[in-house]
């Protein structure tokens, strides 16, 4: 009888328009009165035209202000509210590419609601929407009708940092079948507040290799991309003193004590110097510089993309460069940076390529139009990948 009463009453408030569950009904209840511009039905943003002109949505009756701001653009643009209390914004035509974007609404910034596509991190400063504007053909970081390879997550034990921390690993196209065969190792690292996923996420590294290996551009090879911090940013107290070059200490013991030897145990890689390359991106660039250009026994590829150099310390972080150079040369078989001419660091790689000329050290300084953003490096993934282990 208690189930017949619940449908019921659950029935009737259904029926009834006026009276939600819940609320005081009778003669003498209030009466109700309708939402000043009700939304009626989803919004839909972000919306692209077929002529690539984008138009965001934002259902916010109560807002009053609400700007958009994305590497699409410069500065933010307000958007327009109709008498439906939702807020509209077009812009465009745009280039087809992967961008980030936030709204700021009465003074907040935030992510797009209606949008399920978000940039995430190790700190919430890392969150944005992403807006991905297809272009006429497939670009180089999508998706294709080629053989793919895996992205695997696994979890080691790091004895250096005394926690149980994770690494991804992209396998190319064809390694579990490929019996006794061993592949060389580019160790990869992310950015500030990034983490281990975001070269996948965001980097789209996996689609890029497999594109370039259909492509007969590029040897094989594994790709091993650690959490770059030594503990995550968001712990204050957990983060080492002494900034960017203590959190690169740290995490280098991790590196060469924990994260290469579980490579070696459980993968089929090479396990010597000409078979192993380090780059990395932003914070991950001065990581792969700092540890590569003082292991050569452990790398002969080096790569350092939008890196955060510190000019003043070159002679400090790079004694090996100053003090051999002829002995670097020999050593490594590509010495790779690659920065933005809108970046802001752009001063400081221009500033690093000088100090190894001055060096006499040879290396490639490749310079593209673009900020400190994804659409960049993903792009020096694309030029940087096909000149490693030419040697093989």
């Amino acid at each position: 009888m208690r189930l017949l009463v619940v449908c019921c009453t659950l029935v009737g408030c259904v029926l009834s328009s006026t009276s939600p569950c819940g609320a005081q009904q009778g003669p003498n209840a209030p009466p109700v009165v309708a939402r000043p511009n009700a939304i009626a039905g989803p919004v839909r943003s972000p919306e692209i035209s077929t002529d690539r002109h984008v138009t965001f949505r934002l259902a916010a009756p109560a807002a009053s202000s609400v700007a958009l701001s994305g590497e699409f653009m410069r500065g933010t643009q307000p958007f327009v509210k109709g008498a439906d209390g939702v807020w509209s914004v077009t812009v465009g035509p745009l280039t087809p590419e992967i961008y980030a974007y936030n709204f700021t609404i009465d003074g907040v910034k935030t992510i797009d609601p209606g949008n399920f596509e978000v940039k995430t991190g190790s700190t919430a400063s890392t969150i944005e929407s992403i807006l991905e504007v297809p272009g006429d053909q497939p670009a180089f970081y999508d998706a294709q009708r080629v053989p793919h390879g895996e992205i695997r997550t696994v979890w080691y034990d790091s004895k250096s940092l005394n926690s149980i921390r994770r690494v991804t690993i992209y396998t190319p196209p064809g390694y579990d079948s490929s019996g006794k065969k061993k592949y060389p190792v580019l160790y990869l690292f992310h950015g500030a507040n990034a983490d281990e996923a975001a070269w996948t996420r965001l980097g789209h590294v996996n689609l890029i290799l497999d594109n370039l290996l259909a492509a007969g551009k590029m040897k094989p090879f594994i790709v091993v991309m650690p959490f770059g911090y030594p503990s995550p940013p968001s712990v204050p107290t957990a983060r080492p003193a002494g900034g960017l070059s203590s959190v690169t200490e740290e995490f280098s013991k991790d590196l060469l004590g924990d994260v290469i030897p579980y490579v070696q145990v459980h993968y089929r890689v090479y396990t010597d110097r000409d078979h192993r390359a380090i780059a990395g991106l932003s914070m991950g660039g001065i990581e792969s510089l700092q540890i590569g250009l003082n292991h050569f026994d452990q790398f002969s590829y080096v790569g350092g993309f939008s890196a955060a150099v510190t000019p003043a310390d070159f002679p400090k972080t790079f004694p090996g460069v100053i003090a051999n150079p002829q002995s670097v040369n020999r050593q490594l078989h590509l010495l790779w940076i690659g920065c933005g001419t809108d970046d802001g660091l752009f001063g400081a790689s221009t500033s690093f390529s000088k100090f190894l000329d001055d060096s006499q050290v040879k290396h490639t300084f490749y310079k593209i139009p673009g900020a400190h953003t994804w659409i960049v490096w993903r792009q020096f993934l694309n030029e940087f990948a096909p000149q490693l282990f030419r040697a093989d």
